[in-house]
């Protein structure tokens, strides 16, 4: 746990998960804020994610957004309730349903290192 505002995650080239979550009134997010969406309270903490949860959506991209991820297509997006508590969006296997137990690695996708959600063993 840290106290502040940037730690290390796959936003900064690290192979991991990070959210946030509210001394005061104990709320769980996922996007950095600089103060608490329920309360307003000024010094979030930074928490790290286990990388585990359950799907909630999924859908699969057949046209990528430009011409460097074309070679990626088709590739798989899912929404994730992770276990901590926070809903946080990212790629994953082409098989995955809602309801499936799922688990974090990384993975490059175009210039970036990305969370990559594979159906948990």
């Amino acid at each position: 746990m840290t106290t502040g505002r940037m730690t290390a995650d796959w936003t900064t080239g690290a192979e991991a998960i990070t959210f946030q979550t509210c001394p005061q009134c104990r709320a769980v997010w996922y996007f950095r804020r600089a103060f608490c969406p329920g309360c307003g309270h000024t010094e979030p903490r930074v928490e790290p994610a286990s990388g585990r949860g359950t799907v909630a959506a999924c859908t699969v991209v057949t046209r990528a957004p430009s011409a460097e991820l074309r070679p990626y297509a088709p590739y798989g997006i899912v929404l994730v309730d992770a276990a901590e508590g926070f809903r946080l969006m990212a790629q994953g296997d082409l098989d995955l349903a809602i309801g499936d137990a799922v688990t974090a690695r990384f993975v490059r996708f175009g210039a970036r290192l990305i969370p990559y959600f594979e159906r948990e063993t």
